[in-house]
């Protein structure tokens, strides 16, 4: 089978893609020379590895030969992992959500040779369905307007652009001319949005609430705001989203009682959990609570760090069977493996015969069980869920693992265990997390000694991003002592000198950085914390209360109009002094 540009890469999200039919070739000037000198338009697909619709999109288009020929002829087809190239994932996010009105992965994306988007959206399937256009028919449709109707699309483009690059720059957001309390207007939105029957906020799907848990743990606690920490913590540890052998977080919950997981697992999400599990731990002096942080480091450290001592960025949603595979279990398996003790733990753990797990899409029963505990598990149960996972270890082909180490990642999985290891007194969590900041430290530089973005097998990728310097930062602050807060301090004045804007905040690359067609300044939090607010947390930890406080001030507007979505930013604030 004859191999595209990919093959030359080394994530493996762009790996899998190295034997398409289609012609990719990765992000960068030359594809876009190619497109200029050829007249075609680019397409443009980003997702990741651990992503289970991406994958889906490969099966029915990428590896279509039909679809394959459309795309050859008619585009210059690009490919980018989100996870290493974040700038790029932004920013045509972006775009998608403003033509769409929503946004995901894989992210897919037509835009001119000279980088402007023109039209997006999401997934499609191969053939048209329902009264909507497939992929196949979209590409003809677009291969049709650029031949014949070229007015038209630069037109278009000339508008989502305008449109994309003020959101981006954050042009035009002014603050409120009411003065309001932000963190009132906060809690009366999480007030609102509280589910007191299964915990969290909003309904499906649910993902854990980071930045809100954060924020609510590290604020003085209230009798309503307790209620609001624990049922969340509970519901989520007790669900589905957990995997209950293994001690890792999935993703998020297709529905609203945290039963039905989407099934990947991502560095970024037990990082932060380990932190908020291990802080809620210390306030209410929870034994199960630090069984859960245990579980979350030692997944980490057993399935996720690799033998240099940094950590992967995920496991994959699907395996070997399908999405979910791995987790689920038969009754009759449970029975083979924990004999006579099987049917008092099917009853703990809510399992039946004809199972407790649901096809997503079709809402059947499929005849699997997730480990779904009425409690937390009593101790004694411990030995069936070390047996239930040392047999679907030694017995099923794991997913996937998307094995390079992410800088920023690493940092925050840094914090994490330094977290939980003051808080537990686990020397083995200090000793990792010094582990890993020593790797990044070391290997994630360039020739120059800068950061990068990634790393894998020896090989550097992509200049590093502010979120990388802000949250390996944010990691040695946490690990404490004065030689790694000298160093987060250099990382720092390196944003300072290389990232600053001229409100007095951070773009999100570095001045001599590839760049696009607008320049990113972007204060707020989404799955993974903002990376400006990260710093501004990290100047706080070191005094700098007029560095703090002049960031503060750059991106007021944001604060002032999404206190919600800017919590990062104003913890920060909060601690500054």
């Amino acid at each position: 089978m004859s191999r595209n540009r990919l093959q030359h890469e080394t994530s493996p999200y762009l790996l899998q893609h190295a034997d398409n039919p289609v012609e990719w070739m990765p992000w960068g000037e030359e594809a876009f020379q190619r497109a200029r000198e050829e007249d075609r338009p680019v397409f443009l697909s980003v997702g990741y590895a651990a992503c289970h619709w991406c994958h889906v999109m490969a099966h029915e288009s990428f590896e279509h030969a039909g679809v394959a020929k459309l795309l050859n002829e008619g585009f210059v087809s690009v490919k980018v992992d989100r996870e290493e190239c974040p700038d790029v994932d932004a920013l045509y996010l972006l775009a998608t959500q403003v033509m769409t009105g929503r946004g995901g992965w894989p992210n897919s994306v037509f835009l001119l040779p000279d980088q402007r988007p023109f039209f997006a959206g999401t997934y499609w399937p191969r053939e048209d369905r329902g009264g909507y256009a497939g992929f196949v028919s979209l590409l003809r449709n677009l291969t049709n307007a650029w031949r014949h109707r070229r007015e038209e699309v630069e037109a278009q483009a000339e508008q989502l652009t305008a449109r994309v690059e003020a959101m981006a720059s954050l042009e035009g957001l002014e603050a409120p001319g009411e003065r309001r309390d932000p963190r009132a207007e906060l809690h009366a939105d999480l007030g609102a949005s509280f589910d007191s029957e299964h915990g969290g906020f909003g309904g499906a799907p649910k993902f854990p609430p980071h930045q809100t848990l954060l924020t609510l743990l590290t604020r003085p606690p209230t009798a309503e705001t307790e209620v609001w920490i624990r049922r969340t913590l509970d519901g989520m540890a007790l669900g589905g989203v957990r995997d209950q052998a293994g001690g890792a977080f999935h993703r998020y919950a297709t529905d609203a009682e945290w039963g039905l997981p989407h099934f990947e697992i991502m560095l970024t999400d037990n990082a932060q959990l380990a932190e908020i599990y291990a802080l809620a731990a210390e306030r209410f002096d929870e034994a199960s609570y630090r069984r859960v942080c245990r579980g979350i480091c030692d997944a980490m450290l057993r399935d996720f760090r690799l033998a240099g001592g940094g950590f992967a960025s995920a496991w994959d949603a699907d395996s070997e069977g399908g999405e979910g595979a791995y987790y689920v279990w038969s009754a009759s398996e449970v029975r083979e493996v924990l004999g006579e003790r099987a049917e008092a733990f099917l009853s703990a753990f809510q399992m039946s015969e004809d199972g407790n797990f649901r096809d997503e899409a079709t809402g059947r029963k499929t005849g699997d069980n997730l480990l779904l505990p009425v409690r937390f598990p009593r101790p004694e149960w411990e030995a069936e869920l070390d047996l239930l996972l040392r047999n679907r270890r030694g017995s099923r082909r794991p997913p996937l693992r998307d094995d390079k180490v992410i800088t920023a990642w690493n940092g925050m999985m840094i914090r994490g265990l330094a977290t939980v290891g003051r808080v537990l007194e686990e020397p083995a969590y200090l000793e990792a997390a010094e582990g890993a900041a020593a790797f990044v430290l070391k290997e994630a530089r360039d020739a120059e000694g800068r950061l990068c973005r990634s790393w894998r097998n020896g090989t550097r990728r992509h200049a590093a991003v502010l979120e990388d310097y802000a949250c390996l930062a944010s990691g040695l602050l946490a690990l404490g002592g004065e030689a790694r807060r000298k160093e987060a301090r250099e990382l720092l004045e390196e944003v300072e000198t290389r990232f600053r804007d001229p409100h007095g905040g951070y773009y999100q690359t570095a001045e001599d950085a590839a760049t696009l067609w607008v320049r990113q300044r972007d204060p707020f939090d989404g799955a993974t914390p903002s990376a400006v607010g990260t710093a501004m947390g990290a100047w706080a930890d070191l005094g700098e209360t007029a560095i703090v406080e002049r960031i503060a001030g750059a991106f007021e507007a944001a604060m002032a109009r999404s206190p919600q979505g800017t919590q990062s930013l104003w913890r920060a604030v909060d601690w500054r002094g």
